[in-house]
């Protein structure tokens, strides 16, 4: 047996067998082999030993430094180099690479080398049960076409650069392209046409190839129209049937064939020329479009045709649709000459833009010994000048008929409408235009006056006719005045508003409260809504004048109850001074029909004087929460109301501006701008005279003063934190601890303020509000976050338990004198220089 001879060692085949062999030696480094060694055949068989030439170190080297040069991937260190990667080590120049060495024989380099797509596509397949090839469109391995296989697009293939990547169904979408056509069609069975010309539209829509025709309808035409091709795609014609018509098979002055048909493109829109025109089709001139010659020589013939009768056509429906269910109402009265006393009759009149028609409608008031009727007048057209007399039926009709034969001819007479009406009853309506306020119409006889109307007449008027002067017309007399209903005096037996309620019907109701007022100001949480007042007796008897009591005002039922302090060695019982309940104000008369008036949160203020049940009381302090309600609702308090109050004093201390600005000043020798509470209290009542109320006084002191700032103390904070804890038994402070070390997710040791006040909230810390905001912000640090470790050991009082503490009390002033003395106030000293520049404005 002979060997063929060896194909000729070329470049190319010593690049392919360096490739070859380095994929044999190095698949790391160039990838998964593709395709086994056996794929790798020459155009003959080679012998068994043909490869150990292989394993000879020197053409190892060679073919690897020949593909060491194609790939940037290392192959190892050189031998030589001191292990260096690089030909040529320091102070030596690289040596020039051995040329490329030629294919061992019966070596060729794979197809498949640095492919990565190798799935194949399903060719074969059951129809029928019956196995054949079911994919000839198919393409072969990794996509690529099979030997002399032509893949053809789709759909439309547009030009790279045209609109963006995505698919055409989403970048076309609601694009279509229209083009005019036309389609000649013969008429074999006819004599009058022997071919017709139909027009049509061809749509094509973008988003995926598919076209529709469509022809106008005409009228009369004869011929089914419409949509003649629905919308699909359409394959060309034969022999390329097995592809579909794409935009680049579109053009003007072209042909296209729709299953044998035939269709002339004559023209397009501009849209659609645009598109081609970007598309880079060259647009021919648009063609003539022809005209059908039998529906031409028809026009012809319809045009030459004269009626032989006038026809008469009265169109009322574009009325009926425009102005259906608009109506025109107006307010009339007629005064009836024949009624016993004369009295107007009130009507109202209904005008229906629709059909020009009208109805009347009579108001019948209550009592007035009419029978009500549902209407007045009937809808229908209300002629102007009636009644003119009676007519034979048939007289007065929308049209009028002429006999022009007779019976004369076969005693059938021809009828024919006569346009001029000759004979006919001509009558006047009541339009639009002839209604308006002040207008008397003639309603069959009767004198109707129109008095008013409503706004959607005002407004129809105004917009048709220009008409602005709706002045109404007074056809009434103003009713009486109702008698002022009297209550007869209290008689004293239960309250004044259970003894007016049973004055009030026959069947006596307890006296409504007052719900809403009473769920809004109820106590709720830290918002008792109770006014508290200190004060005393106003009397001169040196056993009454020393004696101390606490006023409260409820603000959701506006009543007052009076508590008295204990003081030891008095010889007076403390207590329960007076009974809750709403007090009446002095002077009043027992026994009046009138309701009494009772004391108000309006009446009580710091420096008020009143008297409950005989008992004169001077009001000397309050407590801060009532000074701040009273200051939150300034415009119910105008005691507490700064700017009346500024305003006040103003028009008091204008004229005098100078010599005030220097009292202040000489009260004030070092200059520190600010002054002691009280001689500022002593300047303003010499400044007014007395006309300015203690809490009027205290209120611009409370504005203007300077606030003192105090340290908290942090041993009695937690002390008094850690016995309402105790008080309430909670002690799940290992849960507590073990959230907030979840919550720190970075494990610092501190947290948010906002998170940590959250988690507390969370395990309903028995706390209130300000006092866990104030422990929390002990134990903030420079950057506002709390450390919860040290918050958690001051609050838990079985290990940290703090030491029982001592109430601290708080120095009182000097309450023997109360005359004169001023409230206790959270400052002692007051900025006057601001207050001098809001009353006089500042000094240049």
């Amino acid at each position: 047996m002979m060997w063929k001879k060896s194909p000729p060692h070329t470049p190319e085949a010593l690049l392919h067998s360096a490739l070859s062999v380095t994929a044999r030696l190095f698949p790391s480094h160039l990838g998964p082999l593709p395709a086994p060694l056996g794929s790798f055949r020459s155009p003959l068989p080679a012998p068994l030993g043909s490869f150990r030439h292989l394993s000879a170190p020197r053409q190892r080297r060679s073919a690897l430094s020949g593909t060491s040069r194609l790939f940037s991937a290392p192959l190892g260190p050189s031998p030589g180099n001191d292990g260096r990667r690089g030909g040529a080590g320091p102070g030596r120049a690289m040596a020039p690479p051995p040329p490329p060495q030629p294919l061992p024989p019966g070596l060729s380099l794979g197809r498949t080398l640095g492919k990565e797509k190798f799935h194949k596509s399903q060719h074969w397949g059951f129809c029928n049960n019956v196995a054949m090839l079911v994919g000839e469109d198919k393409p072969g391995i990794g996509g690529e076409p099979l030997p002399g296989q032509k893949l053809k697009p789709k759909y439309s293939v547009f030009p790279a650069g045209m609109g963006s990547d995505a698919p055409a169904w989403v970048a076309f979408d609601k694009q279509v392209l229209s083009f005019d056509a036309y389609v000649e069609e013969e008429v074999p069975d006819k004599n009058q046409e022997l071919y017709r010309i139909r027009h049509c539209k061809i749509y094509f829509y973008l988003e995926d190839d598919t076209i529709q025709v469509i022809e106008p309808r005409v009228k009369n035409s004869g011929i089914v129209q419409g949509t003649i091709v629905r919308r699909h795609r359409i394959p060309l014609p034969p022999p390329n049937e097995d592809e579909y018509y794409t935009i680049h098979h579109f053009n003007i002055n072209t042909e296209v064939i729709f299953y044998a048909q035939r269709y002339k493109i004559t023209d397009c829109d501009q849209f659609t020329k645009n598109f081609l025109r970007k598309m880079g089709v060259r647009l021919n001139p648009p063609a003539s479009r022809p005209d059908d010659p039998y529906t031409k020589e028809r026009q012809k013939i319809l045009d030459s045709m004269n009626p032989l009768r006038p026809y008469e056509r009265i169109d009322t429906l574009k009325q009926f649709l425009e102005h259906d269910g608009h109506v025109l109402r107006f307010f009339c009265v007629w005064d009836d000459p024949e009624s016993m006393f004369h009295d107007p009759r009130e009507l109202v009149l209904h005008y229906y833009l629709s059909d020009d028609t009208i109805d009347m409608k009579e108001i019948t008031p209550a009592n007035s010994g009419r029978d009500a009727v549902p209407l007045f007048l009937r809808r229908d057209k209300l002629p102007k000048y009636a009644p003119t007399g009676l007519y034979q039926p048939g007289t007065i009709t929308a049209r009028t008929v002429l006999n022009v034969f007779g019976n004369l001819v076969g005693n059938r007479g021809r009828y024919i409408l006569d346009n001029r009406k000759t004979g006919a009853v001509h009558q006047e309506f009541y339009r639009d235009s002839d209604l308006k306020i002040g207008e008397v119409i003639n309603v069959w006889g009767r004198k109707i006056l129109l008095c008013d109307c409503d706004e959607f007449t005002k407004d129809y008027y105004r917009t048709k006719y220009g008409i602005e002067d709706f002045t109404p017309v007074a056809y009434k007399t103003p009713p009486p005045p109702k008698p002022e209903k009297t209550f007869p005096p209290y008689t004293g037996f239960g309250s004044e508003e259970d003894s007016l309620c049973s004055c009030k019907g026959l069947l006596p109701k307890p006296p409504q409260k007052d719900f809403k007022k009473f769920l809004e100001k109820d106590r709720s949480g830290l918002e008792s809504n109770i006014l508290r007042f200190l004060a005393k007796f106003v009397m001169d008897s040196p056993v009454d004048k020393d004696r101390k009591f606490i006023i409260c005002y409820f603000l959701s039922d506006d009543t007052i109850s009076v508590y008295e302090y204990t003081q030891r060695n008095s010889g007076i019982l403390g207590g329960k001074f007076l009974e809750r309940g709403r007090i009446k104000k002095p002077g009043q008369e027992l026994f009046k029909s009138e309701p009494s008036e009772y004391f108000k949160a309006q009446d009580l203020f710091v420096g008020a004087r009143v008297c409950f049940h005989g008992h004169n009381f001077l009001l000397v302090d309050a407590d801060e929460y009532t000074i701040n309600y009273m200051e939150k609702h300034a415009n119910e308090f105008s005691v507490a109301d700064t700017g009346f109050i500024l305003k006040k004093l103003k028009d008091i201390a204008e004229p005098r501006s100078r010599e005030i600005r220097q009292v202040f000043a000489a009260t004030d020798p070092e200059h520190t701008k600010v002054i002691a509470y009280e001689p500022f209290r002593n300047l303003i009542v010499s400044i007014t005279d007395g006309a300015f109320s203690e809490h009027e006084i205290m209120t611009i002191g409370r504005y203007y003063g300077v606030k003192e700032e105090y340290e908290t103390d942090l041993h009695l904070l937690l002390a008094v934190a850690q016995e309402q804890l105790k008080k309430n038994s909670f002690e799940d402070f290992g849960q507590l601890s073990a959230v907030f070390v979840y919550n720190d997710r970075e494990k610092c040791g501190v947290l948010p303020y906002q998170m940590c006040r959250t988690i507390c909230k969370s395990f309903k810390l028995p706390l209130a509000d300000d006092l866990l905001e104030a422990v929390l912000t002990v134990f903030e640090d420079d950057n506002k976050q709390v450390e919860y470790k040290k918050f958690l050991d001051g609050l838990n009082w079985r290990e940290n338990q703090i030491p029982a503490f001592q109430t601290i009390r708080l120095p009182l002033k000097n309450e023997d004198d109360w005359n004169g003395q001023p409230p206790s106030l959270p400052f002692k000293k007051i900025k006057y220089l601001p207050l001098l520049d809001d009353l006089f404005g500042k000094e240049e």
